[in-house]
């Protein structure tokens, strides 16, 4: 009889564990992102970036992508979005900020002008933002 209620009481603490740790764990999924500060930056024209990294760009622009790039004084925050069929394209930057983990960015891909669609030539949009050094991780949204 004592065996039983013994092994009922570690189930039930078993289980009562179980739920403790899936509901913390739920709650640290769904923390949200509290913003620390907007960070100040500047979009390159292709005269201004690093020669390494116009390189990475040249051999990454025709799928999309998202890198970061450093020289210690300045991180480089890159977003391609591939062959586009027309030219005329442009990107504006949504957002750009601090959190207390990450530097979080938001760019949007906007369409060219009537006028720009019948040039077939293709394109491949891209933006390359500046902002100061800092060593979080940069999360793409």
């Amino acid at each position: 009889m004592k065996k039983i209620r013994m092994t009922v009481r570690f189930c039930v603490c078993g289980i009562l564990l179980a739920c403790a740790v899936l509901i913390t764990g739920c709650t640290l999924l769904s923390e949200e992102k509290i913003k620390l500060r907007d960070l100040e930056f500047t979009v390159l024209g292709e005269e201004k970036i690093p020669d390494q990294l116009k390189t990475i760009i040249e051999e990454k622009k025709k799928t999309p992508f998202q890198i970061t790039y450093t020289d210690n004084a300045y991180l480089y925050i890159c977003i391609g979005y591939g062959a586009q069929e027309t030219g005329g394209y442009s990107i504006a930057v949504n957002e750009l900020y601090l959190t207390d983990t990450n530097i979080c960015v938001s760019t949007s891909l906007l369409g060219p002008e009537a006028a720009e669609k019948s040039n077939k030539t293709p394109s491949y949009p891209y933006i390359v933002i500046k902002t100061e050094f800092l060593e979080q991780t940069v999360t793409f949204e």
